[in-house]
């Protein structure tokens, strides 16, 4: 079972009006996730720049789109995010143990990091296996909550 962490700089980033999550100035921003080998810094690190994707190939284009939505209960917020599947193809996809969350929409600053989940250990995918990044464990191509904010 993979961990969920936020990036400290989501809260600030939150506050400063960088994420527009909840579509209220037109449509929701856009988020993203990738594939890293690199160990994330909960403190340090604030955007894509700062923390290495894994090379591409064999199936992992880079970043996928994590078509997302925001709905509001009161005074809770829920984020979710449509489960998405990485297939090698080809030969396997280069090691990786962390999938990371960030929003493509805001140039300044450009892509600025939410969250990712740690999988405790690096993981393989020999080609034909398949990897599916499952928001709150709903089925591939089914919305499921990423976070709630209450």
């Amino acid at each position: 079972m993979a961990t969920y962490n936020k990036f400290n700089i989501f809260v600030e980033d939150l506050t400063n009006k960088v994420h527009d999550i909840f579509g209220t100035a037109g449509a929701a921003d856009a988020l993203k996730v990738y594939l890293s080998n690199a160990t994330p810094d909960a403190a340090a690190d604030a955007v894509k720049a700062d923390l290495a994707e894994i090379a591409t190939g064999n199936g992992y284009a880079g970043a996928i789109a994590a078509t997302n939505n925001g709905t509001r209960s009161g005074g809770t917020f829920t984020l979710q995010g449509t489960s998405v599947q990485v297939t090698a193809s080809g030969g396997a996809i280069a090691q990786f143990r962390y999938v990371v969350l960030y929003n493509d929409t805001p140039t300044s600053p450009a892509d600025p990091l939410i969250a990712w989940w740690d999988y405790g250990s690096a993981l393989d995918l020999a080609d034909g296996e398949s990897f599916a990044i499952r928001f709150n464990n709903a089925a591939v191509g089914v919305a499921g909550n990423i976070a709630t904010l209450s």
